[in-house]
């Protein structure tokens, strides 16, 4: 999707298409695994901002986005008579949110946190139905010019969950996608999404959050995820997630045979599944190797 540029550098989100949907949020692994919590709309807002950073050079501090409420709606799926007051109250909220990430610097052992606001400055235009926003200077390092240690996935892939600790698993097992399996504490993981003292009882805990989030991972986005838990002796303190790729189509003995007109097979698997599935600097053999074999465990 283009972006146009004004004497003001403003980040322009135009009218949402197909492109819109398949926008990339890029982000450093140590904002996936920062400590935050951010209501669902906040969580929108951010990830359509995130989108419209430039990867081809370095985020400037005075960079301006600009979110339409007309592409929220759409986006999302909201009654259109309330799409503006939310995405105005989700931002209003969003001024106050902070973010903990650990270890920010590991060239610098000594600095063991940082503590930033997402955002420095919000600008409401009712008018034309659009806010604009600045990222505060603490977080540009985990948004813009990232060469290593960073997890990327599609817009549309979180686009209709409702639960925001749906999309925080999703990026969490995202991160380790190449992996297909990831061990969390769940200690660790109530710290991050800040609900220490909450779900005491491990039952209450996968009903409402757990439960939620890998069902609407599931249904929504291109990943098959299950779970179990671990014990420390009598105590259920750690929780074990298995996910694989979907593919569309499906991989099967016929699709391997076919050549289809809109697109070539390699190795087996639809080109389409290897540029979305792919990791960086991956060529589309090695890729497709690693996506059957995942999809085949």
């Amino acid at each position: 999707m283009a972006y146009k540029r004004n004497p003001k550098n403003i980040s322009s989100l135009y009218k949402l298409d197909a492109a819109m949907e398949h926008e990339l949020v890029v982000k450093s692994n140590k904002l996936i695994e920062a400590g935050f919590k951010l209501s669902l709309n906040e969580q929108r807002v951010i990830l359509m901002a995130i989108t419209h950073v430039r990867r081809d050079r370095a985020l400037s501090s005075d960079e301006v986005f600009e979110i339409k409420a007309t592409d929220f709606m759409t986006l999302f799926g909201m009654n259109q008579n309330k799409a503006y007051e939310e995405l105005q109250n989700a931002a209003q909220r969003l001024f106050e949110r902070f973010v903990i990430i650990d270890n920010p610097d590991p060239d610098n052992p000594e600095l063991v946190m940082t503590k930033t606001r997402w955002i420095s400055s919000i600008d409401y235009i009712p008018n034309h139905g659009k806010i604009r926003l600045m990222f505060a200077q603490k977080m540009i390092p985990y948004l813009s010019v990232l060469e290593r240690e960073f997890t990327k996935y599609k817009l549309e892939s979180i686009a209709k969950m409702t639960s925001t600790h749906a999309i925080r698993l999703y990026e969490l097992l995202m991160q380790w996608g190449s992996v297909g399996e990831r061990d969390v504490s769940i200690e660790w993981l109530k710290r991050q999404t800040q609900i220490e003292g909450k779900y005491t009882a491990i039952k209450d805990f996968k009903k409402s959050v757990i439960d939620v989030a890998v069902s609407q991972i599931n249904e929504y986005t291109d990943l098959e995820v299950s779970y179990d838990q671990r014990k420390s002796g009598r105590t259920v303190t750690h929780l074990i997630f298995t996910f694989k790729p979907k593919l569309s189509p499906k991989l099967d003995e016929k699709a391997t045979k076919k050549v289809k007109p809109e697109g070539l097979l390699i190795n087996g698997v639809p080109k389409v599944d290897i540029e979305r599935l792919a990791r960086p600097g991956e060529s589309y053999e090695d890729a497709a190797e690693r996506i059957k074999k995942s999809c085949l465990a």
